[in-house]
Formats: structure tokens, sequence, C-alpha cells
């Protein structure tokens, strides 16, 4: 016969074992490096939709699960089996809105076993063009490109499919991501100009790794229906980090032209960064999610670089 205290303690055992599980949705460089920590302390599982990575995969302690956010039908297998879902994956390249994450949402809410939490990485674009303002979380979203408004879709869907399902659901907004290997140098090399400081715009970026900190944190601390702006305390206009960069590699700097000539010379995509100012508030992650940042700037982490790899 099976005493109580066996029950109670299979019981137990089941429940932890179920709050350890994560379902990483998004495998590219940023799951990637984050991928370490979290083996640590939880089991992690990973949608792919090439069995090319599954080998990769389970080296790094993950079990790979074949599917494809663009397949409502093959994403079956994701259903309840974990607590908490870390979405890192961007929406589709085109139309407002994100059909991805609305495939992902109706997979995780079938069966009676929806995650406990939800973290989505989005990005500060959300906020839009803020004429160079001081920009925390409570500020109202002004999408402008195609791509933020995609993000805004997505977000919302998230907010409202976690109050219907009972899910605790956290938003990461994330600046430029930057490394080592995650610097601007080709364009550097190419010439390729900058705005004329007088002109220029405010840009935010966080570094990869502190981004893997603050995911790994919010697992932990982060609060329902809240959104948190991960950047670090850089204030640099765009010119001036393609300054540094160029700095730190001994390269020229790019030469500068104004406003009106880069919208003959930049990219679409380019202009679509070059044409929003703001800067990000960090004050609500360090706080909630208890992140101390490595690279608290730009400046900082270049230096880093340089004493390790130039």
């Amino acid at each position: 016969m099976i005493s109580i205290q066996c029950v109670r303690k299979a019981q137990i055992l089941t429940h932890n074992h179920s709050m350890t599980r994560i379902l990483i949705i998004g495998c590219g460089d940023i799951a990637l490096r984050a991928i370490p920590l979290l083996t640590r302390r939880y089991k992690i599982y990973a949608l792919v939709r090439n069995k090319q990575y599954f080998e990769k995969l389970r080296a790094l302690k993950v079990l790979p699960i074949l599917g494809d956010l663009d397949d409502r039908a093959s994403l079956q297998r994701i259903t309840g089996i974990a607590d908490t879902v870390l979405h890192l994956a961007p929406p589709p390249n085109d139309g407002s809105g994100d059909a991805r994450t609305q495939n992902l949402l109706s997979a995780l809410a079938q069966g009676n076993h929806p995650p406990r939490r939800l973290i989505y990485i989005s990005t500060s674009g959300v906020y839009g063009d803020c004429g160079g303002a001081l920009v925390d979380e409570t500020r109202a979203l002004n999408p402008k490109s195609a791509r933020a408004q995609r993000r805004v879709a997505a977000e919302k869907q998230i907010r409202n499919w976690a109050k219907h399902n009972g899910v605790h659901a956290s938003i990461l907004r994330v600046p430029g991501i930057y490394a080592a290997d995650r610097l601007p140098v080709q364009r550097i090399q190419q010439g390729t100009p900058a705005i004329i400081a007088a002109e220029d715009s405010y840009s935010n970026h966080i570094h990869a790794d502190d981004l893997v900190r603050c995911i790994v944190a919010a697992v932990r601390h982060a609060k329902p229906s809240r959104a948190y702006n991960t950047s670090d305390d850089s204030a640099l206009q765009m010119g001036e980090y393609f300054d540094l960069v160029a700095d730190a590699y001994y390269l020229p700097r790019p030469p500068r032209v104004s406003r009106i000539a880069a919208q003959h010379i930049l990219s679409p995509m380019m202009l679509s960064f070059v044409n929003e100012s703001r800067r990000l508030k960090n004050a609500r992650m360090k706080r909630e999610l208890k992140v101390h940042l490595r690279y608290e700037t730009v400046r900082e982490a270049l230096l880093s670089f340089n004493s390790t790899s130039l």
C-alpha cells in the first residue's frame, strides 16, 4: 500500500517538474546565448522548423520539437508541454498583423494546460518617433513602420490572449542589439554616411548578453501584463554610435550628410531607424527585473572588446 506521504511527495515532484519546463520559440542568436544559462535551472524545449538544427540543440541539452509558426497544424506537439514560453520569433515580413503569434497562441491554448507565463521579445520601435524625448513604458504606442505595426499587433494579441486564458504575459521592448560580432563594421567600411549632429536622431542599444540576462531575469521576476524597456544606459545619437565603432576598429569615421540628403542615399530600412528618435528609460527593468548590466554603455563595451580581441 502506498502511503499518503509518498503520494504527497510524488505530487510535489510532479508539480516541481512541470514548473521547470520552458519552451523557446525562435532559436536565433539570442536564444542560443540564453540556453546555457537556462539549462542550469530548467528543462528546455525548442520549436524548430528545420531538423538540421536538432543535433546542435541536443548538444546544448535542449529537446527540439519540429514545427513551423506559419503552419498551425504543425504546432500540436507544443500544447501543454511548458510552464513558461519564451517567444522570440519575429512577425512575418509583410502584412499588418502577426499570424505567427496568432498560430502560436492558438496552439498554446488547446487542452487544459496553457503555460503559466509567456514572455514576448518585442521592439522599442512600437513607440515610433518621439522627437528625442525620454520614453518609459507608459508611453502610448505609435508605430510608424510596418515592421513596428506588426509588433504592436502581436503585443495586443498576447495581452488579450493572456487575460482570457489566465496567463502571466510580459513584454520586453528591445532596441538595437549589439555584440562583438554584431557591430556595423561593414557599413562603416563601405563609407555609408551618417546624419549631421544637429539633425541626428537618438538611438538605443543593449548588448546581446545583457538582453539574455534580462530574459532570464524575466522568467523569475517579470510581472504579469507588464512591459519593460530592456536598454542600456547609453544616450547616443546614431552618428555617435557609428563614430565609436569606427574609432574602436581604427576605421575612418562615416561622412555626415543632411537629413534631406540622406533620404536619397540610405536604404529604406536604414531610413526607418534614422527617422525615429527616442531615449529609452530603463528604471523599471532595473527595479523589477533586478538586472545589473554587464555593459552599461556602448563605450564601455567597445573598450572591453578592444582589450580582448583587437
